[in-house]
């Protein structure tokens, strides 16, 4: 734990949070037992209730933070309504975590294509073969629609469903935790008021 205290106390100087978001997430990829770009992924139906689910990362950078999924499925519905999402990423081998909260953009068709093609070719599949979030008669109907759409695509390439793409959200909010004896934990939190606006950055207690 003694480089880990190290960060903590030097993370409370940072002036960048994607800087440091960037240096937490190469910590975690070396310290995570498995998937360190998994987050936590809040959104809210259309009575205002919060639904939340694991989700992974796939690119960040300034402006914002990337994933991918069935635009029908209810976390892609949610966000298509409000617009709006808020993520936590939790390392519990690093004992960190850091919480997102913004507005919601899709990403460019171009984008998307890009990351369709690079998966591999059974997710491909899946993303026609599953109805997202819908009810299931049965398991077999789902390995049936497997089935006919790898029969479908056998040769060639296999284009993206019109309806699978990705989100970005754009930060105004970024909090940084670190674990600390006794509850005293280390929290540092950047708002701004827009996606381009300035990062202001105060300390928070534990």
């Amino acid at each position: 734990m003694g480089d880990t205290e190290l960060t903590s106390s030097d993370f409370t100087q940072a002036s960048q949070p994607f800087q440091l978001f960037a240096e937490w997430l190469s910590d975690a990829t070396k310290s995570e037992p498995n998937d360190p770009n998994a987050l936590a992924l809040a959104t809210v139906d259309e009575n205002g209730l919060p639904n939340v689910r694991m989700v992974l990362l796939k690119d960040f950078d300034e402006s914002g933070f990337v994933f991918y999924t069935n635009y029908e499925s209810q976390k892609g519905r949610e966000i298509l309504a409000s617009q709006k999402a808020a993520m936590c990423f939790h390392w519990k081998s690093l004992r960190r975590q850091v919480r997102i909260r913004g507005p919601v953009e899709q990403v460019s068709a171009e984008e998307a294509d890009i990351y369709y093609a690079s998966r591999p070719r059974g997710s491909r599949i899946g993303a026609w073969a599953s109805k997202q979030s819908r009810p299931l008669e049965s398991r077999f109907a789902l390995e049936k629609a497997v089935a006919e759409y790898s029969a479908r695509h056998a040769i060639g390439d296999i284009p993206r469903p019109p309806y699978w793409s990705g989100f970005r959200l754009r930060p105004v909010s970024i909090e940084f935790w670190h674990d600390r004896p006794f509850r005293l934990h280390d929290r540092v939190l950047f708002t701004r008021a827009a996606p381009e606006g300035e990062w202001e950055k105060a300390r928070l207690y534990p």
